[in-house]
């Protein structure tokens, strides 16, 4: 009987190590790079319409700065000239 429960906990460990080797290996996505500064552009336009509709998703929200990959002074530009151009009706606020 205690040759039953050394085999159970033999393959207890060798499960164990293979589950913290796959969590060592794990791979990060490659960080995204911000268009706007790759392009040094210092202010983003309201105007811009081709531009700020790439950061709008489906429905009309603004897309978070962890999926669009502008880095956090052009994506402060960004979201203040999207409600701008919602402002005075070049982009709309939500889609139906």
């Amino acid at each position: 009987m205690s040759d039953a429960k050394k085999d159970k906990s033999s393959k207890k460990s060798s499960s164990g190590e293979a589950k913290t080797a796959n969590r060592s290996t794990v791979r990060r996505a490659k960080r995204k790079i911000c268009q706007f500064c790759v392009d040094k552009i210092a202010e983003i336009d309201y105007k811009d319409l081709t531009r700020t509709r790439k950061y709008l998703s489906e429905k009309g929200k603004i897309l978070p700065r962890r999926i669009s990959g502008c880095c956090a002074k052009h994506q402060r530009q960004l979201t203040v000239a999207i409600k701008r151009a919602r402002h005075i009706a070049l982009l709309p606020y939500t889609t139906d």
